[in-house]
């Protein structure tokens, strides 16, 4: 990696949920379009990510935690995650734009086999769309369920935090239209301290709910490329709560395989050397 690592910071806080990072995703990638289907449950019309949706903003509908009435980010008035959507107040919505994170300890480069998938000078994770053969391998690697297959050929897409751009010393797309500034880009440890603050401030209004995810280089991924700021549990948002590597076990596993490989190949040898034996005799 010869440039410094950048990344993403998303501050669920302050998102309005105008899906304005899905538009331009969708606009400077010219990722086809892929439906639009309501859950009966939601606002939330592209519903995960996936092939032709490489950012996703969540829409989540809760009851309001008791004692407070509004978040510290909008003086004289409630922010659209305090927005009361019930009549007397009592519920919220919870919204995040969700994206590929590229992880520190990505699975999905361990098991591809044509190295369509690569590491990039930013440390961010691609893929090369003209070098998948569309084995699928990736998919189930992903711990966050990220990489999915376009029906048509079977190759497999995600964010590429637009590596385009970032070559040409621009900020991705989504990150450029997000208007309240939810999705920050940048050096990834200038944003674990700016995201730090940010914690910092929202406990002392009074959001003692208000954490960090991803951002612990120590977790199971190494930490992420992309992290964020919650307001609730991340399984509340889609997100798994101890993601791991799924190839972890993986030196293990070829160790044991060599092993019984070795202990079958000298089980044929000794067959061999007896049967050789009683032949001569």
């Amino acid at each position: 990696m010869s440039e410094e690592r950048v990344g993403f910071f998303t501050d669920t806080s302050v998102c309005i949920g105008c899906k304005a990072c899905e538009v331009a995703c969708k606009e400077w990638n010219a990722i086809p379009e892929d439906g639009l289907s309501l859950t009966a449950m939601s606002y939330d019309n592209t519903q995960a990510l996936g092939a032709s949706t490489w950012r996703h903003v969540a829409f989540i509908e809760q009851p309001r935690p008791d004692g407070r009435t509004q978040l510290p980010v909008v003086e004289g008035g409630s922010t659209a995650q305090e927005t009361a959507v019930g009549g007397d107040g009592e519920l919220r919505w919870l919204m995040s734009s969700d994206v590929c994170k590229h992880c520190t300890h990505a699975a999905c480069l361990d098991v591809c086999p044509t190295g369509s998938l690569f590491r990039t000078e930013f440390g961010t994770v691609v893929v090369q769309e003209d070098i998948c053969n569309g084995c699928g391998y990736c998919v189930p690697a992903c711990p966050y369920g990220v990489i999915e297959q376009r029906p048509h050929d079977g190759r497999a897409f995600k964010c590429t935090m637009c590596y385009d751009r970032l070559g040409a010393g621009q900020e991705p797309a989504c990150a450029k239209a997000c208007p309240t500034e939810s999705i920050q880009f940048g050096p990834l440890d200038e944003l674990r301290e700016r995201a730090a603050l940010r914690v910092d401030q929202l406990h002392e209004a009074g959001v003692p709910e208000a954490r960090l995810y991803g951002h612990d280089p120590d977790d199971g991924v190494g930490g992420d490329g992309a992290f964020f700021l919650l307001l609730d549990e991340p399984e509340v948002y889609g997100l798994p709560p101890d993601p791991v590597v799924t190839t972890r076990d993986l030196p293990a596993m070829w160790k044991h395989a060599g092993a019984a490989a070795l202990s079958l190949l000298g089980g044929v040898a000794a067959c061999f050397v007896a049967t050789t034996g009683r032949g001569r005799r």
